[in-house]
């Protein structure tokens, strides 16, 4: 975990390009020379015997980034970007991952949260701890309108609703003039008891980025949503999703209830992502339809089929990916969807379970498959 720690900073930090691609090299080719040495089982046999210090690691290996960069906009900005698409794929993975519904209008939804923040800051004096309650809420809410189409279809056609419904949304948003229209609407940043997130912070003279407010911030929800997917898998209800997405009609057989299953799946996903959206839409400052398309909500699934559907860490390496990569290789970034595409044909082709793919289940605290 210090490796990877240092290794992320260091790339963080290069700003040469051609560092970067060698940067880039060598931690590809280390990851595979490990793999052929054997070094990568240990690790992650000790992992998922030591979930809990692993996440432990991971937050303070997160909090060590921002604490190095703690000065640096751009950085904060991007890792903040990287917790919350982290949250909104752990929503979809709810989702594709445990009870197989498929949902291709992510960014909709996580847009629809943002939109909430923004009318919600702009025009009316709600706290803002609660207009990220309210986002999730809005994203839940519309989201149930797709519940009907989606229920009484399968597999491909309950994908072309939710793509229908994303196509959509994007129109709707730049024909309504209420919401800005194609020119969108400014956000206005969280305050919470007095406390601006908006105004860097100065602590004994020296002056910190005011992203470390939304870092922090971002953090929480991140955790919080981790710890809500994983205990969701691993209850009677993550075994009935699992039930439901292996095998439908056995499933109904038995007497799962197969429409409440995937309604709970659906709308708990698309709370996750509008909480993630509404955050979102106050970090940046403006949201407009353009940064909430078909194309966003592909770079979504995209980071869940790198990642390994159903493991929630795999999201989370697979978002570091997906969102700092471009980020950092400015000759690629124009081609970005190019590489997202040209990732997922890989994947489906040479490891179609992921990166990380999800481990066997485990019944009972100490048992082994």
């Amino acid at each position: 975990m210090v490796l990877v720690t240092a290794f992320l900073i260091i790339l963080l930090r290069v700003e040469n390009q051609k560092a970067i691609i060698a940067l880039l090299a060598l931690g590809i080719g280390a990851v595979i020379a490990a793999n052929r040495l054997g070094l990568l089982k240990p690790v992650a046999h000790s992992f998922s015997e030591r979930e809990d210090a692993l996440g432990l690691l991971a937050i303070v290996a997160t909090l060590a980034v921002g604490v190095v960069f703690h000065e640096d906009h751009f950085v904060l900005l991007l890792v903040c970007t990287v917790v919350l698409y982290t949250v909104a794929t752990l929503g979809l993975s709810i989702q594709f991952g445990y009870a197989g519904v498929l949902n291709f209008a992510g960014a909709s939804f996580f847009g629809i949260g943002a939109y909430t923040a923004a009318v919600l800051n702009q025009h009316t004096a709600v706290p803002h701890l609660l207009v990220l309650l309210i986002g999730g809420l809005m994203a839940a809410l519309i989201g149930s309108l797709l519940l009907l189409p989606v229920l009484r279809t399968r597999g491909h056609y309950a994908a072309v609703v939710t793509i229908a419904f994303a196509l959509l949304f994007k129109t709707f948003l730049e024909v309504n003039d209420v919401l800005g229209g194609p020119q969108g609407l400014q956000v206005r940043g969280m305050t919470i008891l007095g406390w601006s997130f908006n105004d860097n912070i100065e602590i004994g003279g020296v002056e910190l980025s005011f992203y470390l407010n939304y870092f922090v911030m971002s953090m929480m929800i991140m955790v919080l949503a981790f710890v809500v997917v994983r205990r969701l898998e691993r209850s009677w209800i993550g075994l009935n999703l699992d039930a439901l997405r292996l095998d439908e009609t056995a499933a109904g057989c038995f007497g799962l209830n197969i429409v409440r299953w995937k309604i709970t799946a659906f709308l708990l996903g698309n709370f996750l992502i509008g909480v993630a959206g509404t955050l979102h839409g106050m970090v940046v400052g403006f949201v407009q339809p353009n940064n909430y398309t078909f194309a966003d909500s592909l770079v979504l699934v995209s980071i869940l089929l790198l990642g390994g559907i159903g493991n929630p860490w795999g999201v989370a390496v697979a978002t570091v990916i997906v969102v700092i990569v471009p980020e950092k290789l400015q000759v690629i970034q124009e081609y970005r969807f190019m590489l997202y595409a040209a990732l997922v044909m890989m994947v489906l082709l040479f490891r179609p379970e992921g990166l990380l793919p999800r481990p066997v289940r485990r019944y009972f605290p100490g048992w082994r498959p």
